[in-house]
């Protein structure tokens, strides 16, 4: 480890920006160890299933680069996450794929980064790149894809490690905080927005008002869109029309003209009925969730007739977040965030459940 940090010091005399020195110069032993909120089993985040505990700072692979966390934005799918919805492929498990921090440690033959730099991490940790998916622009559907904070240990921790090539560069402007929900919330609106077939100019309705639509309304403004919001929480639909919403309601009620497309980013398949009532003719009702409860039973000719399109979105691609990143430095967006520290990770998760957090929640990690 002492040829790494001379490595490193070498790195800082050759022009390394030193903005961030304090978090990374660091001598790391092979014992050292690290703050991270644990799962060890699933259950109702009411039970506080993620423990405080000391485990090793994870050592990076080849072409691996080690981050020193900052910030890590929590999702939804960190709730499903803890809570057991989805099958877990390991445990214990660091959640967390929101990641805004610095490179801290270089693994063999990475040479993307140098210490130092600022870098995001996503929710897609890797993909095979060889496999016809990968081939064709569709990563996201990679057989091997493996997800951070999901197969591998994420962001709530004080270090974690990604493969330097599914790390992101982050625009200036946005404060580690700031850029945390871009990197999932973001993205995963901005690939919801290139599926339904928005045109600019055009008419969007969003069905749900967290994370991730407080980010897309920004996108599809800046695009010339009108947008339509529907939302139960009367704070959340202040937001929406802060935002630049046209109009805002319940899922329930009829809005002034026909959407065009629409989002569905609550996990509600009751919504789907709703959505697909008043959406124009040969639109597009794209579902953004990485789960959803059941679908009423649909009646073709009010719901599907005229050549209505239901699609999935599921995970994005590095294409989606490099674009999604540009576009937000653009604008600029601007994200409405709570900070919670690390230790409360458990409180922070209960409170999106219930609906509390209006806009996006983050963890601030202090080393």
């Amino acid at each position: 480890m002492m040829n790494e940090i001379r490595r490193l010091r070498k790195k800082s005399a050759c022009g390394l920006r030193l903005q961030h020195a304090p978090l990374f110069i660091h001598v790391f032993r092979k014992d050292m160890k690290m703050k991270a909120m644990v799962l060890n089993a699933p259950k109702p985040v009411s039970g506080n299933p993620l423990v405080l505990q000391e485990v090793d700072v994870p050592e990076p692979g080849p072409g691996e680069i080690r981050v020193q966390v900052t910030a890590c934005g929590i999702c939804h799918t960190d709730l499903h996450t803890v809570e057991g919805d989805l099958p877990l492929p390991k445990l214990p498990l660091i959640p967390g794929h929101q990641v805004v921090g610095v490179v801290n440690a270089l693994g063999k033959g990475a040479t993307r980064f140098a210490a130092g730099d600022r870098v995001g991490m996503a929710w897609l940790h890797s993909a095979c790149g060889t496999c016809s998916f990968c081939r064709t622009g569709k990563e996201n559907l990679c057989e091997e894809g493996r997800f951070t904070g999901y197969h591998t240990d994420g962001g709530y921790a004080e270090y974690t490690v990604v493969p330097e090539t599914f790390a992101y560069r982050l625009p200036e402007g946005f404060p580690d905080e700031a850029a945390a929900p871009l990197l999932c919330a973001g993205i995963i609106g901005y690939r919801a927005l290139r599926l339904s077939g928005i045109q600019p100019g055009g008419r969007l309705g969003l069905y749900g008002f967290g994370a991730s639509a407080h980010v897309t309304i920004q996108v599809a403004r800046y695009w010339g869109c009108e947008v339509y919001v529907f939302s139960r929480g009367k704070e959340h639909r202040k937001l929406a029309e802060k935002l630049g919403a046209g109009w805002t309601g319940q899922a329930d009620e009829t809005p002034p003209a026909r959407p065009d497309a629409s989002i569905i980013f609550a996990p509600a398949g009751g919504l789907v009925p709703d959505a697909l009532r008043i959406l124009r003719k040969g639109g597009t009702l794209t579902l953004a969730g990485i789960t959803m409860s059941a679908i009423p039973e649909l009646d073709y000719t009010k719901h599907l007739y005229f050549e209505k399109t239901v699609r999935s979105v599921a995970n994005s691609t590095r294409k989606d977040g490099k674009e999604l990143l540009k576009i937000a430095a653009e604008i600029p967006i601007r994200t409405e965030t709570i900070s919670f520290p690390l230790r409360e990770a458990n409180r922070a998760l209960e409170q999106l459940q219930e609906g509390k957090i209006n806009g996006a929640g983050v963890l601030k990690i202090v080393a």
